[in-house]
C-alpha cells in the first residue's frame, strides 16, 4: 500500500486538533461537496475498544477514555468478565454510563460452544449492549443466528489477520454469515485486514451491506509481520478508507484499538485520535 499523501500537512492538522478535545458527537462535520451535487457527510461515531487499556481497571479505563474525549466504549473481559454475576455487570454498566460513555458493546468474544454463546448474550443483555464484537466458532453461527433473533443484539464478527483460522479477512467472515440474519455481520478490523494484503477501502465497499462495526488502527507494514503504530505514521491510508465509508453512508462506530505500549498506551492513543480528527477536518 502507498504511503499517504501530503502526510506532513495531515500529521499538523491532526496535531492541532488533538489540541482541543472533542467529542465523539462533534465527527458529523458539515456536509462537503461529493462529485455530483449531493452533500455528502459522516454519519460515524468515534468510540474505544478497551483492550486498548488492558493494563488499567476499569475505572482507569473510564477515565482515559474520557480524556481523549470519545464517548463510546467496547468492554473487554479484562474489564468486566464475562463470567461475572448479573449484580457485578449491572454495576459496572452503570458505572460507564454515569461517567457518560455509551456501552454499546464488548469483545472480541471467543465463543467455541454453545454456553459461551449463552454467556455472551446474557451478558451483553444484563449490561444493555446492543452488539457483540466476537469470534465464534463456524458450527456455532446457526445457533448464535437463534440467539440474536430472539434477543435483538447483533453480532460484529472480527477477522484477525492471516494468522487466524477462523476469520483471516472480511470475505472469510462473509462467506459464513451471508445467508444469517443481517443482524450478523462485520467487525472490519483494518491492520488485520491490511497485514492479510487486502486494503480496508476494498473490504468495506466489498461487504458494506454486513459492516456493523470498524476496529481503527495504523500499522507499520501491509504483511504479516505489520504491527500497530501510531496512527499516520504506518501504511493504512486512513484519509481514502475515511473517504470510502463516508460514501458508503456507514453510520456504525469506528473504535480505536491501539495495541501498542500496553503499560503507557495514552499518548499513542492522544497522537491516534488526534490525528484521525484532523483527518476529518481535512476532508470537510
Amino acid at each position: 500500500m502507498p504511503r499517504i499523501k501530503r502526510r506532513d500537512f495531515i500529521r499538523s492538522a491532526a496535531l492541532g486538533a488533538a489540541a482541543v478535545p472533542l467529542s465523539s458527537k462533534e465527527v458529523v462535520l458539515s456536509p462537503r461537496k461529493s462529485s455530483g451535487t449531493e452533500a455528502v457527510a459522516p454519519r460515524f461515531t468515534l468510540g474505544l475498544a478497551s483492550y486498548t487499556l488492558r493494563e488499567f481497571s476499569l475505572e482507569q479505563a473510564i477515565e482515559m477514555t474520557r480524556r481523549v474525549g470519545l464517548e463510546k466504549i467496547v468492554l473487554k473481559s479484562m474489564h468486566l468478565p464475562l463470567e461475572s454475576p448479573e449484580e457485578a455487570i449491572l454495576a459496572a454498566a452503570a458505572k460507564v454510563r454515569a461517567a457518560g460513555l455509551d456501552l454499546y458493546g464488548c469483545g472480541v468474544v471467543y465463543m467455541t460452544k454453545e454456553a459461551e454463546v449463552d454467556q455472551a448474550f446474557h451478558y451483553a443483555k444484563t449490561a444493555g449492549m446492543r452488539q457483540i464484537i466476537g469470534a465464534p466458532n463456524h458450527e456455532l453461527l446457526g445457533y448464535i443466528n437463534g440467539k440474536v433473533a430472539e434477543s435483538g443484539i447483533g453480532l460484529a464478527i472480527h477477522n484477525h489477520g492471516p494468522e487466524d483460522k477462523l476469520f483471516p479477512a472480511p470475505a472469510s467472515v462473509y462467506e459464513k454469515i451471508k445467508g444469517l440474519d443481517k443482524r450478523i455481520g462485520l467487525c472490519i478490523d483494518v491492520g488485520h485486514t491490511i497485514r492479510a494484503g487486502i486494503n480496508p477501502a476494498d473490504a468495506a465497499r466489498q461487504f458494506a451491506d454486513r459492516l456493523l462495526d470498524v476496529h481503527i488502527k495504523d500499522v507499520t507494514a501491509a504483511t504479516k509481520e505489520g504491527t500497530t503504530v501510531e496512527m499516520g505514521r504506518g501504511v493504512i491510508d486512513i484519509p481514502g478508507f475515511i473517504r470510502t465509508l463516508t460514501k458508503l453512508n456507514y453510520s456504525g462506530v469506528l473504535a480505536f484499538e491501539y495495541e501498542k505500549d500496553g503499560k503507557d498506551p495514552l499518548p499513542g492513543l492522544a497522537e491516534s485520535v488526534g490525528f484521525l480528527r484532523g483527518v476529518l477536518r481535512t476532508l470537510a
